[in-house]
């Protein structure tokens, strides 16, 4: 199943920052790598996909964080949760590790 991404105001604008700086241009490309692999597979293994429970338990939904970058001192996540429609995910931010 494949499906259709939204994004929060939240990750619009992380997008955006990201877009916009040309020195995150690497990090840019693995984001976007990403957001490719959540619209056709949120469970692709390069993902690494997991609840984030801490999130979960704030917003009263399930929230995932999927992996953009992995071994990376401060990686890039994606946050995210299925719906509002069954074949759609809602980006709610894109950040990078604490």
């Amino acid at each position: 199943m494949s499906y259709r991404l939204l994004f929060t105001a939240q990750a619009r604008g992380d997008l955006r920052r990201l877009e916009q700086d040309e020195g995150l241009a690497k990090r840019l490309k693995a984001v976007r790598r990403a957001l490719g692999y959540l619209e056709s597979n949120p469970r692709h293994p390069s993902l690494a996909t997991h609840e984030y429970t801490s999130l979960s338990a704030m917003a009263g939904r399930k929230i995932f964080e999927a992996y953009a970058e992995n071994n990376t001192p401060a990686a890039y996540r994606v946050f995210w949760h299925y719906g509002p429609e069954r074949d759609q995910i809602t980006v709610v931010a894109i950040t990078p590790h604490p």
